[in-house]
């Protein structure tokens, strides 16, 4: 039951984002288990996809590396609805485009309790300028610690500094369906120049 919670919850959330937002040619889109393979497959598709469109070498790399960084967010910081130890991360990634810009939106399941913590980190992220984000980011390499997930709590400091813009994020609280949980989404936004 969890598992087609999950997918089902996973596309409506993300078609309903979708909808609302300005890029609306898709270039990626997947839900499912975010794994490294996963990860290996969405640089290729996305790197091919960039090319087809001739986009400049400056905004690929920006697309690039911020989808790397969110997939990487999903894989480590997705919490899991059981206990199962053969249960994966999953997530669900939508990278899209507009002749202004690219959108790069990333969803996976939070446990409630990790809201209010996650919604101040990414309030402190963006009410920082460029400069602050670097000596964020320098601050946190030389003195922050590796979390449990294998992270070091670089990567939204990462997105932001490498998209130059800030991080727009919902929580959507899930209820009976899933108690204790709630549907984390983040949009990445990258102008084409």
């Amino acid at each position: 039951m969890a598992k087609s919670f999950s997918s089902n919850r996973f596309l409506e959330y993300a078609y309903s984002i979708f909808q609302s937002l300005p890029t609306k040619v898709v270039n990626v889109f997947y839900v499912g288990d975010v794994t490294p393979a996963v990860t290996r497959n969405f640089t290729i598709a996305t790197e091919e996809s960039l090319l087809r469109q001739d986009e400049s070498g400056p905004v690929q790399r920006k697309v690039f590396n911020v989808m790397v960084e969110a997939l990487q967010n999903i894989s480590r910081h997705a919490d899991l609805i059981t206990s199962d130890p053969d249960e994966m991360r999953r997530g669900v990634v939508i990278i899209s485009h507009s002749d202004e810009a690219y959108s790069i939106v990333t969803g996976n399941l939070i446990r409630s309790d990790k809201v209010p913590q996650l919604r101040e980190r990414l309030d402190d992220i963006n009410g920082m300028d460029r400069s602050q984000l670097s000596a964020a980011y320098r601050e946190q390499i030389t003195n922050g610690h590796i979390n449990e997930n294998g992270g070091a709590g670089l990567g939204f400091i990462d997105i932001a500094k490498k998209s130059g813009n800030k991080i727009d994020y919902r929580f959507h609280e899930i209820g009976d369906e899933l108690p204790g949980f709630s549907f984390f989404l983040s949009i990445c936004t990258i102008v084409r120049k």
